[in-house]
């Protein structure tokens, strides 16, 4: 093969390629795919709801794995597993150590020492590949955390690049990051085996009417003390204020102006609010691990409505 039409290729797939060696890449589509987007985001909410005692907050799967931190401190928590290695490690040589002894630990724990099933390795962990990253990761919620709701089914093109010395191969393989539910709505990997509210939309409007009606009495009768008042609850929880005001009034705390932003103006704003709302709601004992901020800011009257019914739920029956 020419050198230039090399050059193109690994500039194409992004990656350095070398002689003998054969890795994957996720096509740029599969990048862009919305189940792949809330894969991540899903990972992400999971090791942040994890490691939160300890302050870590991960933004990026691939820039903030790479190094051992996160993975020693999920390990340690999710099994009790104290490993004689640094806390924090700056140059690269002890950064692959540091994944070499962790992912010994983690392959053992996950039943797969020993073998060559693993889709992982310290090279690709060390290098950001997301691919890699995202497979472990899996793995880790299936193994120690199964209740856990992952996005089922989701699967991207990969391109598989091999260096022969005919020259550079090329091809797209599908792979799966996570499989569809074989236990139908009892599964434990399905969020809408038990939930009222999935079963809810699935009947007819005016029955769906007819609990909204009923949750927006119930937070308007909470609320009049702050003189508001819900009319929508498909929209008027979008941005977080009055759901945060709500969680106030009915956990019975008050929640500092400087913590949140009372008129947001911006993206970034509601999805503060939100967080918080979320995490408050995490910490008074309303599980809510398959709603997202995104989900509430975009008016997802699935989301919304689990977030409304989980504090109807809790203080149904009470007027603050």
């Amino acid at each position: 093969m020419e050198p230039d039409v090399f050059e193109y290729h690994k500039e194409t797939v992004g990656i350095d390629i070398f002689p003998g060696e054969k890795t994957k890449v996720i096509h740029g589509k599969s990048l862009q795919d919305p189940k792949f987007e809330k894969l991540k985001e899903a990972l992400i909410h999971w090791i942040n709801s994890i490691l939160k005692p300890e302050n870590i907050v991960v933004q990026s799967l691939q820039e903030d794995l790479f190094d051992g931190l996160v993975l020693h401190h999920l390990l340690a928590r999710l099994a009790g597993v104290q490993l004689s290695v640094e806390d924090i490690v700056l140059t690269s040589a002890g950064q692959i150590h540091k994944l070499e002894v962790i992912l010994e630990e983690l392959d053992k724990r996950l039943g797969l020492q020993g073998t060559n099933n693993t889709k992982w390795n310290v090279k690709l962990i060390h290098d950001k590949d997301l691919l890699a990253t995202v497979h472990l990761l899996v793995a880790m919620v299936r193994c120690f955390q199964p209740e856990v709701y992952l996005p089922q089914d989701v699967t991207v093109e990969v391109i598989v690049v091999e260096v022969t010395r005919e020259g550079l191969k090329s091809n797209v393989q599908i792979e799966v990051l996570t499989e569809k539910s074989v236990g139908g709505a009892g599964s434990l990997s399905d969020p809408d085996r038990d939930d009222p509210i999935e079963r809810l939309l699935k009947l007819e409007p005016h029955k769906v009417n007819t609990v909204k009606k009923a949750i927006s009495h119930f937070i308007n009768q909470n609320m009049s003390k702050l003189g508001l008042q819900v009319t929508d609850v498909d929209k008027q929880f979008a941005d977080g204020v009055i759901l945060l005001l709500l969680i106030g009034q009915l956990e019975g705390f008050f929640i500092p102006l400087y913590e949140f932003n009372l008129t947001p103006s911006n993206h970034s704003e509601m999805i503060h609010n939100v967080t918080l709302a979320l995490d408050l709601l995490n910490e008074a004992g309303c599980q809510l691990s398959s709603v997202e901020p995104q989900d509430i800011i975009s008016q997802d009257v699935a989301a919304t409505l689990k977030v409304l019914y989980a504090l109807f739920k809790k203080h149904k029956g009470s007027v603050k």
